[in-house]
């Protein structure tokens, strides 16, 4: 069984829009720049991949995780041409910290801020009339984990669902990541033997899905399968053994081997542990095959909730332009990434027709989806 995917919405640090982040991203046009919301002289690091919005610098203001995951979604219906009052359409939204940013600046500076406000169904109410939200708060992998429930609600027989991720970037969260790493990276360089760690990112994505396709309005792509499972295997640090589980059963419930995939997005965090596990994973499970690799959190920064789903998004331009998108900043692939087919330097141009959208998160959450071109 397929799902059409009928409208697709993305804003990230270096676009306002799927095209124009996806040609950047081929481009190699991005990168981290000095953090604006709060106070750099409290952290070793200083730089974060931000959507540059903010009246000024050092001055934050609430809604802002609110505001990106409603232009993507206001993006993604307009494409598929839904109405302006989205009703009972479900609309699901993967986020690792919801609103957080909104509550820090309440519990700081007493910014006004109703803790319903943390979720987002009264915002998507507000402005699309829609009453069938939920909010998934997870992981790196959480709007694809939302992709797997969009699944099911299709397959049980609705007939339009909307998912969606977003996250933006914390001070709490920012400090935590700012303690683990004392020598702050200058630059995301997933799957580089000089990687460093990686850099938050802020960002929201949003995929319409149709249980069928309508006559006459186009087809972004279309979705073969999602699968998910739960190592447990450590807070942080992830499992071989649940990433490979994980990616072959996508590849069964989609009815596919290795050797039919032609692109895979990796999850790639420019983490020395998490490349690597990923690395070894895709050399075996593709031991007889040569996909395309690639990833983009060296030019968006790892961008949480939404990570999958802005992944997936490329992955969907990939396939429908023929044009993979370079892995920036790699210039020596990690030993366990010999032979792999990875996309450096420039971008591939070659006929595409499945990719593989990987999505690894804290606490074991694995999620792989995989997508076809509409054509």
């Amino acid at each position: 069984m397929t799902f059409p995917i009928t409208g697709v919405g993305a804003v990230a640090s270096l676009g306002a829009d799927p095209d124009e982040i996806f040609a950047r991203l081929c481009g190699a046009r991005g990168g981290p720049a000095p953090l604006r919301g709060f106070d750099r002289s409290r952290f070793n690091a200083g730089q974060l991949f931000e959507i540059d919005d903010r009246p000024a610098e050092g001055v934050d203001e609430p809604g802002r995780a609110t505001r990106f995951l409603l232009q993507a979604v206001e993006q993604a219906a307009r494409d598929a041409g839904l109405p302006d009052d989205l009703g009972g359409i479900p609309v699901l939204v993967g986020t690792g910290l919801r609103e957080l940013r909104s509550l820090e600046l309440w519990w700081r500076d007493g910014t006004p801020f109703d803790a319903d406000g943390l979720h987002f169904g009264g915002a998507l109410a507000r402005r699309f009339g829609a009453y069938d939200t939920h909010t998934l708060a997870g992981a790196c992998s959480a709007s694809l984990y939302a992709l797997a429930l969009g699944w099911d609600l299709l397959e049980s027989g609705t007939d339009t669902v909307i998912v969606a991720g977003c996250d933006v970037v914390t001070e709490s969260m920012f400090g935590l990541a700012d303690r683990v790493q004392l020598n702050p990276p200058p630059a995301v360089r997933p799957f580089d033997t000089a990687r460093q760690g990686t850099i938050l990112g802020e960002g929201a994505a949003a995929v319409v899905l149709r249980r069928r396709a309508e006559p006459g309005r186009p087809v972004r792509g279309l979705l073969r399968s999602v699968a998910v499972n739960c190592d447990a295997h450590h807070q942080t640090a992830p499992d071989a053994a649940g990433v490979r589980a994980s990616v072959r059963d996508a590849h069964a419930r989609a009815g596919l081997t290795p050797a039919e995939i032609d692109l895979v997005l990796l999850h790639a965090t420019g983490t020395p542990l998490n490349d690597r596990t990923e690395a070894e994973v895709t050399a075996e499970v593709f031991a007889d095959a040569r996909p395309a690799l690639t990833g983009i959190k060296s030019l968006t920064g790892h961008t949480s909730g939404s990570a999958g789903l802005l992944s997936l998004i490329v992955a969907l331009r990939a396939l429908d332009t023929g044009t993979v998108p370079p892995v920036a900043g790699l210039t020596d692939p990690l030993p366990e990434g010999a032979g792999l087919r990875l996309v450096r330097d420039e971008p591939l141009t070659a006929p595409l027709k499945v990719a593989q959208v990987n999505g690894f998160g804290f606490g074991g959450v694995n999620a792989v989806a995989i997508v076809e071109g509409a054509a």
